[in-house]
């Protein structure tokens, strides 16, 4: 009898896009953040930095890249080649900074990005895509690779106006694509219920869609203190309140980890607390 016969094949990464409407969300700190939440949690995490001409990851995690994205989707490099060790065992991907001719990519470089990021997902459980502010056509066709789309907002108007939109050219691309709703730097949960029940709605009407509650993350001087120290917020402060909610978030991601038979489910896992027990539903206090 062959033992090679009754192995499972090893699934892909599940890939999620973590994105916003606009700048100023906080996006590319939760990014960083939930990234290193999921490896604590046991898994393999790569986050790839998909602003692709105006790469800030390295950035925040105090990274010197020799290579970027740039490079592979020239066909110099393997995706192996510009892959960094990261946080928490992370492994990040960068991309350019200033570099003009990775603002629109053509079809061969685009070619190239769908298989580097194939190549990378071999190895990983969870690939992160932490895309480009606003509503280009290379930030949806990023979004258009992954298996969910977690779109950051805050309590400002503008953002929750401009995350709708978000919301609208994802379901126009693709009516089917799982989205979640992460409110930032919010006050209370209250004020962030209020955030989510405003979008959840309004999508509800005009676009016919069921949006996932993937809850909030507290307004916390910590996370501002550990970008200026570029560190991770998990790496220095671990049960300051932002902490504790992005660990949650990551138990909430991580609990519905593709299989090799199963697609993403339409709905992410129940609500985790920081502790590890779930709530049915809403949002739990982050403990």
């Amino acid at each position: 009898m062959s033992l090679t016969g009754s192995l499972v094949p090893r699934p892909v990464a599940t890939r999620i896009a973590v994105t916003s409407g606009k700048g100023g969300v906080g996006k590319t700190s939760l990014a960083v953040n939930l990234a290193v939440a999921m490896s604590r949690l046991g898994h393999q995490v790569g986050l790839v930095d998909a602003d692709f001409a105006l790469g800030s990851v390295d950035v925040f995690l105090g990274l010197t890249p020799e290579l970027h994205l740039g490079a592979v989707l020239s066909g110099a490099r393997s995706i192996s080649e510009v892959m960094l060790a990261g946080p928490s065992g992370i492994r990040v991907i960068p991309a350019g900074s200033g570099v003009r001719d990775l603002v629109s990519l053509d079809t061969a470089r685009w070619s190239r990005m769908v298989d580097a990021m194939n190549d990378a997902g071999r190895e990983l459980d969870f690939l992160l895509f932490d895309t480009a502010p606003g509503i280009g056509d290379t930030v949806l066709d990023t979004i258009g690779l992954a298996d969910y789309a977690v779109v950051i907002t805050s309590f400002e108007p503008s953002a929750v106006v401009d995350a709708y939109a978000m919301i609208k050219l994802i379901s126009a691309n693709d009516a089917t694509k799982p989205i979640g709703v992460v409110v930032n730097a919010a006050r209370d949960a209250e004020e962030a219920n209020l955030v989510f029940r405003q979008i959840s709605t309004a999508a509800a009407r005009f676009l016919n869609r069921t949006l996932s509650y993937d809850g909030y993350v507290l307004e916390d001087r910590t996370l501002r203190d550990a970008e200026l120290a570029q560190i991770p917020v998990l790496e220095t402060e671990s049960t300051s309140p932002a902490s504790r909610c992005i660990r949650r978030l990551a138990c909430r991601l991580a609990a519905s980890r593709q299989t090799a038979v199963g697609p993403w489910s339409s709905r992410p896992g129940p609500m985790v607390s920081s502790s590890g027990t779930s709530s049915p539903g809403g949002t739990a206090p982050c403990a």
